[in-house]
């Protein structure tokens, strides 16, 4: 701060200006993460099935394996996209935690944005910026997978928390909560747990932090990896095929979101046999249509991508395919 007190060319109200805009740069990404972890810990804590009315201080505790991997993932994430805006000397924000408590499904958090100050100058660099956020998120979400897997407790964790599980009066007057499988899920599923681990069904797995938080990783993972706009998919897609591409893609996904939000919302009202959809599909096209838009702004770079760059790219397609759900939640 002192060297902006030696440039002549700033007198000292601007000096003044600066300084406080830069503590604003910091503290307040330090204040959204400081809220994000109590209320991802509070959501950690609901998701054990302690009720947000009955718990004390100390139970705050059971909270914390949740909110601890939600905020690794996240933070995992973005700072992939923040070190590489950096080597392209492309100013950028720290990264924005955004806290939030949900009514009924409560994750504690939206997630979480860098906000970009200065236009990114070549394909290589959009692709590099977009694709390094989401390829570190996915192993974070990978690594707190295989933890859950390897980790599960006894069918007695589960029955201190339901003590009707297996019984014929179990879920009677309740709604109950199914999370929807993932090809990516039921692999490391089926490849790091024994036949002799009590497995949770996909109904019950948000009362285990570590694979409740490695499912919303991938979740979130493959909502960013959408090819629309400047989403983290959009970025990548634009930068491997060009603007034309790009916005054909980028139509087609949107369209596909649409129809299975259509889809979620006569299999939740009318036509409870439809095998996929979910409503929040609809809502999330919405925002995507109308926020971050359908088309990728220019970047004016005709040079292609390197085969490494390509091949991550096609890395990148892959994880969103074995990432993503068309029914990521389903209420009964």
């Amino acid at each position: 701060m002192a060297e902006y007190n030696k440039d002549p060319f700033f007198s000292s109200d601007q000096t003044k200006v600066i300084e406080k805009e830069e503590k604003t740069k910091i503290l307040i990404p330090v204040l959204l993460f400081i809220l994000t972890f109590i209320t991802t810990t509070i959501a950690g804590v609901e998701w054990r099935g302690i009720s947000s009315t009955g718990y004390e201080l100390h139970d705050l505790l059971y909270g914390l394996p949740y909110s601890c991997a939600i905020l690794f993932f996240l933070g995992v994430h973005e700072f992939g996209h923040y070190f590489a805006s950096r080597y392209y000397q492309v100013e950028t924000s720290l990264p924005y935690f955004i806290p939030f408590i949900f009514i009924d499904v409560n994750f504690g958090t939206l997630g979480a944005i860098i906000k970009t100050r200065t236009q990114i100058p070549t394909k290589k660099a959009l692709f590099d910026i977009g694709a390094s956020g989401p390829i570190a998120g996915f192993f974070a979400a990978v690594a707190i997978l295989v933890y859950g897997f390897t980790h599960l407790p006894g069918k007695e964790y589960l029955m201190a928390i339901h003590p009707d599980y297996g019984t014929a009066d179990y879920g009677k007057n309740a709604i109950s909560l199914i999370f929807g499988d993932t090809i990516l899920f039921s692999f490391l599923r089926s490849v790091f747990t024994v036949p002799t681990d009590f497995i949770p069904p996909m109904g019950e797995i948000y009362h285990y932090p570590f694979l409740c938080v490695g499912w919303f990783a991938l979740f979130v993972t493959s909502m960013n990896l959408i090819p629309v706009g400047q989403l983290d998919g959009g970025h990548i897609f634009y930068a491997m095929f060009g603007e034309q591409k790009h916005y054909h893609v980028a139509s087609v996904s949107l369209i596909i979101l649409i129809v299975l939000g259509f889809l979620g919302i006569l299999r939740t009202f009318v036509y409870t046999w439809i095998p996929v959809g979910f409503p929040g599909w609809l809502v999330w096209s919405i925002i995507l249509f109308v926020v971050i838009k359908i088309k990728h702004p220019p970047v004016y770079d005709y040079v292609e991508l390197d085969p490494k760059r390509k091949f991550l790219g096609y890395f990148s397609i892959l994880i969103f395919v074995i990432c993503f759900s068309p029914t990521p939640f389903l209420t009964q």
